[in-house]
């Protein structure tokens, strides 16, 4: 009963976005035009890296087509807070653009929190990293399953999961993925190593330039490796002493050792007798 009344509150914020925006084409005193400077960020954006060539294209754009799509933002006691829009702010202060459409929306700290996760979300804004943190806070606020909360989004339930499982990676592996040192691919092969064996195949990777594929095959040596011999596959113990016993009389020197018999040799006349013995 919680995950369905939580569910509910998910579908009313996406619900709140959504007529937030659409206010734009109905109700034009809903936006008014802000002085940048005036705006502070979002406390609580999920989104921790900008690329500043894409902030300034899209800056550039502004400046010569406008703004399309407004920000929004929440008023409080000292100017604005932003809500959503964190790279239209940042792209218009990369141009130096004194004002900025926005549109205001009475709002808690809690609501901002949320907004600052969906539109992120919807935009496909967020490194995978901040993505997985993303997914992870939402199902943990509104208590819902992976499966509901991929409905909620239009997502599929194996890309929240995939997602969400690169928050098991080390923070070096992380950090090697949010600079795209390492591919998503990579770090989804790398997941279940301990942190040493992380940082060695990240190394491997950058290094060597490996694909996934080499990656895997790697890995799957590694783990080969460490698998401990089951009682029922190891050799069966053989009786070789009537063999060297044998062989001793002969005048070789003969070691017996874990199934192994071993001829020492003094010379090649010694070699060439025992061949033609075995003969």
């Amino acid at each position: 009963m919680k995950s369905q009344k939580l569910g509910r509150g998910l579908d009313a914020l996406l619900g709140e976005m959504d007529e937030a925006y659409e206010n734009e084409g109905s109700s034009r005193d809903a936006i008014i035009e802000l002085n940048v400077k005036d705006i502070r960020p979002n406390p609580y954006q999920p989104r921790k890296h900008f690329d500043e060539s894409s902030l300034l294209e899209l800056g550039e754009s502004i400046k010569h087509d406008g703004l399309l799509q407004p920000i929004v933002v929440t008023q409080d006691f000292d100017g604005y807070v932003l809500i959503a829009g964190e790279r239209r702010l940042r792209a218009s202060k990369l141009v130096k653009l004194k004002t900025i459409r926005a549109i205001v929306l009475n709002s808690d700290e809690h609501k901002m929190r949320q907004f600052a996760l969906i539109e992120n979300i919807q935009r496909d804004e967020l490194n995978a990293v901040e993505l997985a943190e993303a997914y992870s806070e939402l199902i943990k606020m509104y208590d819902v399953t992976q499966e509901e909360l991929a409905n909620k989004i239009h997502k599929s339930r194996t890309h929240i999961t995939n997602t969400i499982r690169l928050l098991q990676l080390s923070a070096k592996t992380q950090k090697a993925l949010v600079e795209k040192k390492i591919t998503a691919g990579h770090a989804k092969v790398i997941i279940g190593l301990d942190e040493k064996e992380q940082q060695l195949i990240v190394n491997s990777i950058i290094g060597q330039k490996l694909s996934v594929r080499e990656v895997e095959s790697i890995i799957k040596n590694m783990k080969d490796e460490k698998k401990p011999t089951s009682p029922n596959t190891q050799s069966k113990k053989y009786d070789l002493s009537d063999i060297k016993e044998r062989f001793d009389s002969f005048g070789l020197r003969v070691k017996t050792s874990n199934n192994k018999l071993t001829i020492e040799f003094d010379n090649e006349s010694q070699i060439s007798d025992f061949l033609k013995y075995i003969s």
